[in-house]
């Protein structure tokens, strides 16, 4: 284990970081199709050797699906679980043993949902893969809190990027009656959990599922549906 846990390598890697959640957070970035596996997460190692060592990866890439259980093909199942679960789980074996190997321990942060702790109708794959992620965080916690690498999940709530629809949108003019801060998320505000989890700061911390929700979890899974205020009053 690391004498000192600030020691490990100040060179992060981001996949997806094309757009939304991924481009705020990203300090370094990574153009990976994560539907190509298991090739596809050698990158990690190209990128690592190019800049010169490894100390954080955040598993940002996703991608998600709205269709009901029974209609979903086993084509588009697949591929929501590579990217969202297979894609990080390979990506961070190859990172852990970068950081094993280099003795400075280091970060994993993976980008998980609101829905790796509460279903959604609709999102079976999504939700299968995001809660499959989380369980996997904490095994690797685990696993690795010898080696000085901790392992924490962020889980956004709706946020607002390409991937809820809402890009170029403004969130704070936005309501969103069921949600207590009563809109959506800025994907600067995930960046900000992931940037703490990332520093020398959060060393002790490990293990651990971060909502970046506005509340939503407290509220049940379908609270962005609600369409009035009314359950604030008693």
């Amino acid at each position: 284990m690391p004498e000192r846990y600030e020691d490990y390598d100040r060179v992060a890697i981001v996949t997806g970081a094309d757009s939304g959640i991924g481009k705020a957070c990203a300090v370094a970035l990574a153009e990976l199709d994560l539907t190509r596996l298991p090739e596809a997460a050698a990158v990690i190692d190209e990128l690592a050797d190019r800049l010169g060592g490894l100390g954080v990866l955040v598993n940002n890439a996703g991608t998600g699906l709205s269709e009901p259980f029974v209609d979903v093909s086993w084509a588009k199942w697949r591929e929501v679980l590579a990217v969202d679960l297979d894609g990080p789980f390979l990506c961070s074996q190859r990172a852990a043993r970068r950081m094993r190997a280099a003795g400075r321990g280091g970060r994993i942060i993976n980008i998980t949902s609101v829905h790796e702790h509460a279903p959604r109708v609709g999102s079976s794959a999504y939700c299968a893969a995001k809660g499959g992620l989380g369980l996997l965080t904490k095994v690797m916690a685990q696993e690795l809190s010898a080696d000085g690498i901790t392992v924490n999940a962020v889980a956004p709530g709706e946020i607002a990027t390409p991937m809820t629809g809402q890009e170029d949108v403004d969130p704070f003019t936005q309501h969103r009656p069921g949600v207590p801060v009563g809109r959506p998320g800025d994907a600067r505000e995930v960046a900000a959990v992931v940037a703490m989890l990332a520093s020398p700061a959060a060393a002790y911390v490990t293990g651990a599922s971060w909502a970046v929700d506005g509340g939503m979890l407290v509220m049940g899974p379908q609270a962005s549906a609600l369409a009035s205020d009314s359950w604030r009053s008693v």
